[in-house]
């Protein structure tokens, strides 16, 4: 389905900090919020401006990562997607460490009006291909909340699968975040 008005997938500048926490306090305003993100409102929204500038420039500094969004024709992001790159044998998120050179998405946001649309398509696509263009990457990974049978559905579409690996939710250890991987250079072409 293309949706009504254009848009274009891009990575973040790192003067774009302002649209940055906004896309972030809005996704963590979302209903599916506390199953989708490991940070709170509340959290983020005390954040000082520091924290949100370092946040837009860090991966221009070091080529570790980027952030891509969906920005509609009057410059609204619809979307975003971080991938970050894990080297392999560093410290990781959860952590554990990885035997692989990998890529690892986060942060996935698509504003409610524009799902189904294919932003969220657009927004992996970019992630993907960007990390694919790594020398040395063996794979994309992401993990997601057991309960977020939408994240699933979609990531299982675009050619995701379940490696097996999960962890406990940081706030809620009865809880599981699933792994899921794109192994190789294959992959759905959404």
């Amino acid at each position: 389905m293309e949706p009504a008005e254009k848009y274009v997938v891009r990575p973040v500048r790192s003067q774009e900090w302002e649209a940055v926490r906004e896309i972030r306090l809005a996704s963590l305003r979302d209903p599916a919020a506390p199953i989708a993100f490991l940070e709170t409102y509340e959290t983020a929204l005390a954040r000082p401006e520091e924290f949100w500038r370092d946040r837009a420039g860090r991966f221009e500094l070091d080529g570790s990562g980027h952030q891509f969004v969906a920005e509609g024709a009057d410059g609204r992001w619809w979307g975003s997607v971080t991938v970050r790159v894990e080297e392999a044998g560093a410290p990781l998120a959860f952590g554990d460490t990885s035997d692989v050179r990998q890529a690892h998405l986060v942060g996935v946001y698509v504003r409610p009006e524009h799902r189904g649309s294919g932003v969220t398509e657009a927004l992996f696509l970019a992630a993907v291909e960007w990390a694919r263009s790594l020398e040395g990457l063996e794979r994309v990974r992401l993990y997601v909340h057991e309960d977020n049978a939408r994240a699933q559905a979609f990531y299982r579409r675009f050619g995701f699968v379940p490696s097996g690996a999960s962890v406990a939710v940081p706030s809620d250890p009865s809880k599981y975040e699933y792994e899921m991987v794109l192994e190789g250079s294959g992959g759905n072409e959404a």
